[in-house]
């Protein structure tokens, strides 16, 4: 391994296909991961505005059954599967991991290009879809059989992009957590680490264990649909002759496949923004994170029970009452981890030296709706009450709060910040406040509404409100949350017209411009190839060492000998 390191760590002439291209520098990939994610959140974004247009002015948006159904599908799959977890888990995590640890590479650099080239493969493959017969999938990005079992080449197209992605990250997790038990360099020990590189462990262990099952679920529905094999399917139907006979399958064990890959994924998605978001809030409060040891614990806590709670997703598909009584005792404690983190964060601010940077807002926005989301979890977490709004507009606010929201949020505050590290130039300050300040409403004005809509009965996934009589009421409704969408979808717009203006135009940065106490932060900005100097840096405390009594200055690195100053801390 010191072998591999040393080479790793020699300056070496690299064509430019090697070195930006098929690059073994973790960076690289990191921003790989980054910059296709936003390519892909324009195509979601889009299809969103689609969907929302046809929501709001049904007669004007052109969109047939078929393809408002095909828009909802991959609306969903995009930005769950190929926007959210990539840009997280592969774009923070492969660029992170190594600075954060002391580390001058990931411990399989050729093994982490080709989980990065896995993923244009996969969304090459799901966009072909688009070109076939039939057109893409329309089944809901859960794909549900036996409805999906009846799509076409489109839909199999889905299931062979989504199994190739999950291979990719499986490659990604299994080289992270090599990468943080083995690489990291002296005096890192586990509670040295920040919370941004706990949480994308802990997201990396999750992923390793929960998307095997969403594999083989894949794999299973693939041969349902094309190769008659029936382990979804109850019966087979052949309308010709009107012959229905027992096939054996059970579309049950398909959700619970499906499921237990799903309620993980929602914490695949928060942990790292959880991360990220507390070594922002230390940073710009001038503050310790406030019980480190208990935050590493929570996370820990919301990962082992995240395995125990999938069965709250099929309250309504026959489950015996008991078994729904354990489903709901476990969705119900997994909130006491999450509020532990989230009073720990507010303890963080309590009286600290608050700078509003727009990390910083970011990161309270992402407390604000992750913590509305978690409140409407509750309700949806009892069966008595999940059974009166499963599949309505209410469970769409629900994870567009929780989910999608927190973890975009997560995405603008982690890029705020670690931009200058990535490119050596300072995103604009006052365009990032401008977002965050359109941003926030508007994604409260879009989403909150929701709830109202499903309490009154308003199905997911209808073509039209226009084809149902009693949802007529919930026209000027669905108007008002449209506009709301396209305020947000231009916030966000602002935020990518800021990021690309920066590359080139953006303030220049020094090495630590934030003035924070973790390894990245020793490196230049950008890093070099190799990251570190000759020698890797050593750690002598822990990553929280801000406003420390006695000492020159209101942070400490934690390359700095503890002598001259006593520290508080691991």
């Amino acid at each position: 391994m010191a072998v591999v390191q040393a080479q790793l760590h020699e300056e070496r002439p690299l064509s430019f296909w090697r070195r930006y291209i098929f690059s073994l520098d973790h960076k690289v990939i990191g921003i790989q991961y980054l910059v296709t994610s936003m390519a892909m959140a324009l195509v979601g974004g889009l299809l969103a505005m689609l969907v929302r247009f046809a929501l709001g002015w049904p007669e004007a948006s052109g969109l047939t059954p078929a393809s408002y159904m095909s828009a909802v599908t991959m609306h969903g799959t995009i930005m769950t599967f190929f926007v959210l977890s990539t840009a997280l888990t592969g774009g923070f995590g492969n660029f992170l991991i190594p600075l954060q640890i002391g580390a001058r590479d990931m411990a399989y650099p050729f093994l982490n290009m080709v989980s990065y080239w896995l993923y244009p493969v996969s969304l090459v493959v799901l966009l072909a879809s688009y070109f076939v017969p039939g057109g893409p999938a329309s089944a809901g990005w859960t794909a549900y059989p036996p409805l999906s079992v009846q799509g076409g080449t489109g839909q199999a197209l889905w299931l062979i992009s989504l199994a190739i992605l999950i291979i990719a990250f499986l490659f990604g997790s299994l080289n992270y957590i090599t990468t943080v038990l083995q690489l990291r360099t002296k005096g890192m020990s586990l509670l040295r680490m920040p919370l941004t590189v706990w949480g994308l462990f802990i997201t990396a262990i999750l992923s390793l264990l929960s998307f095997p099952m969403l594999l083989a679920a894949s794999i299973m529905l693939l041969f349902d649909l094309l190769g008659g094999t029936s382990f979804f399917l109850p019966f087979n139907i052949v309308i010709d002759g009107g012959q229905v006979t027992a096939a054996g399958g059970d579309p049950l064990l398909y959700q619970h496949l499906f499921w237990f890959l799903g309620h993980p994924e929602v914490y695949i998605l928060i942990l790292p923004a959880m991360g990220m978001v507390s070594d922002i809030m230390a940073n710009n409060a001038r503050r310790p994170i406030f019980g480190y040891k208990t935050m590493v614990l929570s996370m820990a806590a919301i990962a082992v029970l995240s395995f125990l709670v999938w069965g709250h997703h099929m309250f309504v598909s026959g489950m015996h009452p008991l078994l729904g009584t354990a489903f709901m005792a476990t969705t119900l404690v997994i909130a006491i981890p999450s509020a532990i983190k989230t009073f720990h964060w507010l303890a963080t601010l309590w009286r600290g030296k608050l700078r509003f940077t727009p990390q910083m807002l970011f990161s309270i926005g992402f407390v604000s709706v992750f913590v509305t989301g978690g409140l409407t979890g509750l309700v949806l977490g009892s069966p008595a009450l999940d059974m009166y709004v499963h599949d309505t507009y209410f469970v769409v606010a629900h994870f567009h709060f929780v989910m999608a929201s927190a973890s975009l949020f997560g995405i603008f505050a982690g890029l705020y910040h670690w931009f200058p590290k990535m490119f050596g130039r300072k995103m604009n300050e006052r365009l990032g406040r401008i977002h965050f300040w359109i941003a926030l409403p508007a994604t409260y004005a879009t989403f909150f509404p929701m709830h109202f809509a499903g309490i009154g009965g308003m199905m997911r996934r209808i073509y039209s409100i226009e084809f149902y009589d009693y949802l007529a009421r919930f026209e000027g409704l669905n108007q008002f949350i449209t506009i709301a969408a396209f305020i947000m979808g231009a916030a966000h717009m602002l935020f990518l017209v800021n990021f690309v203006w920066s590359l080139k135009y953006g303030e220049r940065a020094e090495a630590n411009p934030w003035q924070a106490t973790t390894l990245e932060w020793e490196t230049p900005s950008p890093p070099p190839h190799g990251n570190f100097g000759e020698e890797l840096p050593e750690v002598h405390r822990w990553a929280y060492d801000y406003s420390v009594p006695g000492a020159t200055t209101d942070y400490i690195p934690q390359t700095v000998s503890p002598r001259p100053v006593a520290a508080p801390g691991p």
